[in-house]
């Protein structure tokens, strides 16, 4: 038997795999950070054998109340990925399953690797009226990708979409790729309508380093990107830094960063409630943008979530935030969960690549329903 991770997103380091059911591992720290809980590795040459694999440091993990309640995911082939037997005590995390081949993965969620990531990017740049560029480079020097959709004329809305600020939050890949999917989709009348009147900005990835590395929540310098918004800088996060820039160019009517939750079984909407200069408008657009998604996509719920900031204690070093004390418009931060959906719980799977996806192109209805308005 053999445990490994050095490739795209791995994660893992191996302590003691002498007794395939004692295995003792950890996870690595995010570069530069205290920050850990993404994993994902691969285990060859154990077909039929009852592996029970410890992640011994679990407890000092980022958000250890994640573990509980929560199945690893493996696959065999990276495509489908399916959870595992999996329990939290005393501070480990403990994953039991026979596989079935020779090669079987496993990870915190389903990886998006950068690969996907750049066929994403080269498939959807690729139809008519899409424009790509690269907004900026990384520290590790990789392309910070940035696709425009529509140009700029009479009263057509500028909307914003982010994701992965976070690289361990790869749901927010998985739901960018439903997204822009049904953006480009021909045949769709709601795309259409939401391309003829809207200018739609969208970075997939705003962490390739982190994503890379095998990050759970930072970039290669150890900053947390959602924290930086307020001042990046090209030294600690010129992710941001880029793509903030251009935000400031082209302004903003609407804005949505896509995340992930470790902790709440639970799609749900956040941020921008505490900000300083917070109006009436900005939150009837948040709120009926919300209920609309509400009436997209039954996956989505409004019940649980986030405690709002206290009114003028919103963190403006957020993006959400930032955005909309910046431009006066409705920005809201996106969580998914790592775990199932307690609403709609799928035993084999929980919450999937499947589901990210279509929750994502359910999002343009919502954005449909509330475009008119945004001005």
């Amino acid at each position: 038997m053999h445990i490994s991770s050095a490739f795209d997103s791995g994660n893992i380091v191996v302590t003691d795999a002498s007794d395939p059911e004692a295995v003792r591992l950890e996870i690595r720290r995010d570069s530069q950070s205290d920050f850990y809980q993404w994993f994902h590795f691969r285990v060859t040459g154990a077909r039929g054998t009852a592996l029970v694999l410890n992640i011994a440091n679990a407890a000092g993990a980022a958000y250890p109340k994640g573990w509980e309640d929560y199945r690893a995911v493996a696959s065999y082939d990276r495509r489908d990925w399916f959870r595992v037997p999996t329990g939290y005590a005393d501070g480990t995390l403990t994953i039991r399953h026979t596989p079935d081949t020779d090669c079987v993965y496993y990870a915190y969620f389903a990886p998006y690797s950068m690969e996907r990531h750049a066929e994403l990017v080269a498939r959807i740049a690729g139809h008519e009226g899409v424009r790509l560029e690269v907004a900026g480079s990384t520290l590790d020097g990789q392309d910070i990708d940035l696709l425009t959709f529509g140009a700029p004329q009479g009263d057509r809305r500028i909307c914003w979409f982010v994701a992965r600020q976070h690289p361990g939050e790869t749901m927010a890949e998985w739901w960018m790729e439903g997204f822009l999917d049904r953006l480009v989709d021909g045949a769709d009348p709601v795309a259409r309508a939401v391309r003829n009147r809207a200018v739609l900005h969208v970075v997939p990835n705003m962490n390739p380093d982190g994503s890379r590395r095998g990050h759970l929540r930072t970039n290669a310098a150890g900053a947390n990107l959602n924290r930086e918004w307020a001042e990046p800088t090209a030294e600690r996060s010129p992710e941001v830094l880029h793509v903030r820039a251009r935000m400031l160019e082209t302004g903003c009517d609407f804005a949505l960063d896509v995340h992930g939750d470790e902790g709440l079984p639970y799609n749900f909407l956040a941020g921008m409630m505490g900000i300083p200069s917070l109006t009436e408008r900005q939150t009837a657009l948040y709120d009926a943008f919300s209920q609309a998604l509400l009436r997209a996509s039954p996956d989505f719920q409004t019940e649980h979530g986030y405690p709002a900031s206290p009114p003028g204690k919103g963190n403006l070093t957020m993006c959400s935030n930032w955005v909309a004390e910046q431009f006066g418009c409705p920005a809201a931060t996106l969580e998914m969960p790592f775990k199932d959906t307690a609403d709609a719980p799928d035993d084999r799977r929980g919450w999937s690549p499947a589901r990210c996806r279509r929750f994502g192109a359910a999002a343009l209805d919502a954005l449909h329903a509330v475009l008119d308005d945004l001005r």
